[in-house]
């Protein structure tokens, strides 16, 4: 069986310098459209209570629209996949990002709670089904074996500061437009134009900069190659990769690493309501901690390519653990230093494992023409969260006081990192048997 990756043992071919910086120059390209595309759906997570007082919804109601945009992820993520198979990065990231900025559009009349269901629909179809799963078999197969780690770490890394830039600016025009008597008046108008317009910008640059020539294509194999039998149907396929641990195994893995990540959408709101920060004070402590996203994903990504991936997933599993229970449990109101402080470990280690979680792809016995359906059966799983963490935070603060549900909120997902450590030790053991069966 052809599988994704080089073995262990085998020599990598030596590869030209101009199709090294061919190489090097599209993955440039994918992890800028990547860093534009996903800060305009989250735009709560520096401005939640100012998107409550513009929009005049609850928190329960911003969970449903998130709980919505989340399931649309999930069901798309596996004909994602199927389509990440047939057709070109270029095309499928310049509709994701031109689909994104039209709506964004929208968006910044803020429109009825029905219109904002469309507007959430449309969001959750361009980065589900069009976008992610080209952006990631894209980047998997622009790696080496050797450069697993870091492309992914960069490539979250990356992703993270063209955030933290655009959220620079961002931050900047929510200070400069708030008014003199009332900060908490903040106006959102260019904020969301902001993202918009640089949504429209990266689809024409990626448009006419990425090379199709270059774009990853389904591998095929000796007799293979020549036609697709009954029995390598679109469901034998399916079934396939559905009998391989290793997916599964990783799913969850992700899965647990996605529950810590829904904590940082709501620092802002912990630290104005349980810790009586300011709006102004608490978006500057969330900006500062989207600069731990290129610092955690680089650093990961390099150590996971020097040291045993799952190795490094595990400890920094269970020290992101360990630093949000403090976070949600310990008296820390009052005391900027520690409470900043921790919210950028916790950035760190939160955004170190989202850079090297999807490296462990390339130790899947996956074959390679299936990639993409592949990463769309590990997405489907792996991101559940991005249905259920919405519900959970709803669902609380509708039974518990704000500043208790976000304290439970926060615990729940502290939980979830010792779970992601023992699935990254049981991964482990499944690539040891992997091994030890090839000697």
């Amino acid at each position: 069986m052809a599988v994704s990756g080089v073995q262990s043992g085998q020599m990598e071919p030596a590869e030209p310098p101009a199709e090294r910086r061919r190489r090097y120059f599209r993955f440039f390209v994918i992890v800028l459209g990547a860093g534009v595309m996903y800060p305009l759906m989250y735009l709560r997570q520096n401005f939640e209570l100012s998107i409550l007082e513009a929009f005049h919804i609850t928190a329960s109601d911003l969970g449903e629209l998130y709980s919505l945009l989340g399931m649309v992820f999930t069901l798309a993520y596996v004909p994602s996949g199927w389509l990440a198979d047939r057709f070109s990065p270029r095309v499928m990231m310049t509709l994701a990002l031109a689909t994104v900025g039209l709506l964004g559009l929208w968006f910044s009349t803020y429109p009825s709670f029905g219109a904002l269901k469309i507007i959430f629909l449309g969001w959750g179809a361009a980065g589900g089904l069009l976008f992610w799963a080209s952006m990631i078999k894209g980047v998997k197969m622009l790696a080496t074996s050797s450069e697993q780690g870091r492309f992914f770490g960069i490539l979250d890394g990356g992703r993270g500061l063209v955030e933290a830039l655009l959220a620079s600016v961002a931050v900047g025009m929510f200070r400069w437009m708030s008014g003199p008597t009332d900060p908490g008046a903040i106006r959102l108008h260019p904020v969301i134009y902001l993202y918009s317009f640089a949504c429209l910008i990266f689809a024409a640059l990626i448009f006419f900069m990425l090379d199709d020539r270059g774009a990853p294509a389904p591998q095929t194999h000796g007799a293979a190659a020549q036609t697709r039998s009954a029995d390598q149907s679109l469901w034998s396929d399916f079934m396939l990769l559905m009998r391989i641990p290793h997916l599964w195994v990783l799913a969850g893995i992700l899965m647990a690493g996605n529950q810590l990540f829904w904590a940082t959408y709501s620092f802002s709101a912990f630290l104005q309501i349980n810790c009586g920060m300011t709006a102004l004070a608490a978006g500057s402590i969330t900006l500062t901690k989207l600069w731990m996203r290129p610092v955690g994903g680089l650093s990961a990504g390099i150590l996971g390519d020097k040291l045993r991936k799952e190795n490094v997933l595990t400890v920094l599993y269970l020290l992101a653990s360990l630093a949000m229970l403090a976070f949600a449990l310990l008296p820390l109101s009052g005391r900027m230093f520690a409470l900043t402080a921790l919210v950028l470990t916790v950035g760190y280690l939160i955004y170190a494992i989202k850079g090297l979680g999807w490296a462990l792809l390339d130790l899947c016995p996956v074959p390679s023409r299936l990639t993409g359906l592949a990463i769309g059966i590990i997405c489907f799983v792996g991101y559940i969260p991005d249905v259920t963490m919405p519900l959970l935070d709803g669902f609380l603060s509708r039974h518990f006081p704000r500043d208790q549900s976000l304290r439970i909120y926060f615990t729940l997902i502290g939980a979830s990192g010792i779970v992601g450590a023992l699935l990254c030790l049981l991964f482990r053991r499944l690539t040891q048997r992997d091994t030890q069966r090839q000697t």
